[in-house]
């Protein structure tokens, strides 16, 4: 594998949550470019810099949440479940916004620590 393929595959990993946030189409499309051998990574970031531009659409970012939900189905216990559930709920009927959710998806990544979704920016922004 060359690196610009390595480098995009990097990139691809820190923002396909973020990407899902916002548009389903253009996380197909990155996925799409990325079975190209001679990808360059500026193709991929052009991509998802289309999507942060994108507003807010809630049944893109109930989507993200809930793939990201997957690292701590098997893990969480049934009251941090039915906490994760409500707070889906509660967001689609505009109660409380997207912002709390990752928190509380935070707060679940400090008790069960997954790399993968540490390294994820769609909480970059969450943490400070």
């Amino acid at each position: 594998m060359n690196d610009n393929k390595k480098i995009s595959q990097k990139l691809w990993a820190q923002n396909k949550y973020l990407v899902l946030s916002k548009s389903q189409k253009i996380y197909k499309d990155i996925r799409e470019l990325l079975k190209k051998e001679d990808i360059a990574p500026d193709e991929v970031q052009l991509l998802i810099d289309q999507a942060i531009k994108l507003e807010e659409n809630p049944k893109e970012v109930i989507n993200s949440l809930q793939h990201i939900w997957g690292y701590f189905k098997n893990c969480a216990e049934k009251n941090e479940k039915e906490i994760f559930l409500n707070m889906i709920e509660l967001y689609k009927y505009g109660k409380i916004n997207k912002k709390e959710i990752l928190i509380y998806l935070l707060t679940l990544l400090k008790k069960y620590p997954n790399k993968y979704l540490e390294d994820s920016n769609i909480f970059k922004e969450e943490e400070n």
